[in-house]
Formats: structure tokens, C-alpha cells, sequence
């Protein structure tokens, strides 16, 4: 029988958000895309072969979010499984000397843009009994100096937590995904010895096709190269 089963991906255009679109259309997934990008949303749909509706939204936009979850509520019947995966980098400069606009704008994609999915989501987990799954980074593990990208994992992984604590006696797993450095646009160059975005797909996937009385809270995922680093994206 055919996977029936529903996600949702925010930061669904590129990099981590486009990995796991692509794994998870081949096990079968339904999907659910968003991202701020309707040109990139277009060109993935195009590539994928599966039942896929994209949706632009920014996920800093609460009725933006509202307006995709009917969306795919009209389309599919049920969401089973939240990736929120939407997040920025920050700038260079510490918190000494860095562009504070820059700040904003990150803390309202990676903390704020992140809370906004939870709850604009929740009950549709609640009825399907789903699996939301969380981009954090291994940054929200290791303070980093000058770093308000940093924080701002520091805090998707509170919300992580606690998210859970809140919804999981509806039936509703929730896992963080903490990978290190990634080779995605997020970087200017490419970054060889780090991970792919199908590695983090990988984890994604593994997380989320466990059984329904098994839970992953977080799955850290490190390339070799950076086990003593503490550089992270």
C-alpha cells in the first residue's frame, strides 16, 4: 500500500529542506512546501514525481502559515509529520560590532518564524497523532562567541523541548535534528569535508520512520572533520 502519509517543510526551496523533500517524495511522501520563493518552490516541484503542493509563505507571517495549513488541510485531509526547517545565518562582527538589523531579522525567522510553525501546526499533529521534527544545530549545544546564531539555536532548542512537554500527551513526537557544519548556500563557497543536506535527510527520515511508541528527542549529526570543532554553522 501506498505511503499516504502528509509533510509539511518550511525552508523547503534549498539546502536541508530540499534534501529531505526529495528523500521523503521517495518513500512516498505527500508534500506540503514552503518557503518565501515561489520561482525555487516551482523548480523543485517540477523535479519531484509525487503528489506536491507549494505554498510561498514566510514563516515569520502568521496568517501566511494559516492560509498554507488550510491549504494542504483542503488538499490532503491531515498533516502528519511538521518539518520546521526555515531558518538565516546572522553577520560577522560579534555582539560588539555586528549590523543589529541583522539580528532581527534572524531572531525572528529561527526563534520567532519557528514558534509560529508549532502553533500554527499543532492541531493538525494533534489530530493525526504526528511527528514534528525541528532544524536546530549542533550551536544550540555549544555557546559560540559573538554569536547571535547561536542563541537563536540555543533557543529552537528550548522550544524543541518544551513543545514536547506541552503536546506529547496528545500522541505527538517531536524530535530536534542538530547537524554541524553543512555544505549548503548558507556558506559562500563550498565546504567539502562537511556534511551534505542528504545526510541531515537521512537523519530526518530515520527519526520519523521509527515506530509510533518510540521517540527521538534529538539526533546530533556531526561530520567527521568537525568532532573537535567548534565551528558549526
Amino acid at each position: 500500500m501506498a505511503n499516504q502519509r502528509v509533510m509539511l517543510i518550511t525552508g523547503a526551496s534549498t539546502g536541508i529542506g530540499a534534501a529531505v523533500a526529495r528523500q521523503a517524495c521517495s518513500e512516498g511522501f505527500r508534500l506540503v512546501l514552503l518557503a518565501r520563493s515561489q520561482e525555487k518552490l516551482a523548480s523543485l516541484q517540477a523535479e519531484l514525481s509525487g503528489d506536491v503542493l507549494i505554498v510561498p509563505a514566510d514563516v515569520t507571517s502568521r496568517e501566511q502559515l494559516t492560509a498554507a495549513v488550510d491549504a494542504a488541510i483542503a488538499r490532503f485531509g491531515h498533516i502528519d509529520v511538521v518539518f520546521a526547517n526555515a531558518g538565516t545565518g546572522g553577520s560577522p562582527g560579534g555582539f560588539s560590532g555586528a549590523d543589529p538589523a541583522s539580528w532581527e531579522r534572524l531572531l525572528m525567522t529561527n526563534v520567532y518564524g519557528l514558534a509560529l510553525t508549532l502553533q500554527c501546526t499543532s492541531d493538525a499533529l494533534k489530530s493525526s497523532r504526528g511527528h514534528a521534527v525541528i532544524t536546530s544545530s549542533i550551536a544550540g549545544r555549544r555557546s559560540l562567541a559573538g554569536s547571535m546564531y547561536s542563541a537563536s539555536k540555543w533557543a529552537a532548542t528550548g522550544i524543541g523541548h518544551g513543545f514536547r512537554k506541552e503536546i506529547g500527551k496528545h500522541g505527538v513526537r517531536v524530535t530536534l535534528i542538530e547537524p554541524g557544519m553543512v555544505d549548503t548556500p548558507f556558506f559562500d563557497s563550498p565546504k567539502p569535508d562537511m556534511l551534505k543536506p542528504e545526510d541531515v535527510a537521512r537523519a530526518v527520515l530515520y527519526a520519523i520512520a521509527q515506530p509510533a511508541h518510540m521517540e527521538i528527542h534529538e539526533m546530533v549529526v556531526l561530520p567527521m572533520a568537525q568532532q573537535d570543532s567548534d565551528t558549526v554553522p
